[in-house]
Formats: C-alpha cells, structure tokens, sequence
C-alpha cells in the first residue's frame, strides 16, 4: 500500500468519525467562550491583586 493510498484511508476514516461527532451550537459556544473569559479575568484580578499585596508587604518589611 502506498502512502498515497494510506493517506487516503486515513482521511475516509477521519470523515467518518467527524459525522459521528456531537458539535455544539452556536449559542453554547459563545456561552462558554464568555465564561471562559469572565473566569480569565477574574483570577488574573485575584493574583494580581495577591502580587501586589505581597510585593509591598515585602518592600515594607525588608527594604524598611
């Protein structure tokens, strides 16, 4: 068998488990892309916040 014809083979079966997969709508795509971000954002605030915090306790402490 040649690798063109195993090529082949392969995206005939590629195709076919593709129709077997459950995609999901559009409306269930944006709802989690809006958590997905929502969720970024917010644990970026809490260690930014955590970082700051720490890094002027530190300043106050050691360079004091």
């Amino acid at each position: 068998m040649s690798i063109f014809e195993r090529a082949n083979v392969f995206f005939r079966e590629v195709y076919v488990e593709l129709k077997k997969t459950n995609w999901l709508t559009r409306n269930e795509v944006v709802r989690y892309t809006v958590i997905v971000l929502a969720v970024t954002i917010i644990v970026s605030v809490i260690l930014g916040g955590l970082d700051y915090i720490f890094s002027e306790t530190l300043k106050h402490f050691l360079l004091k």
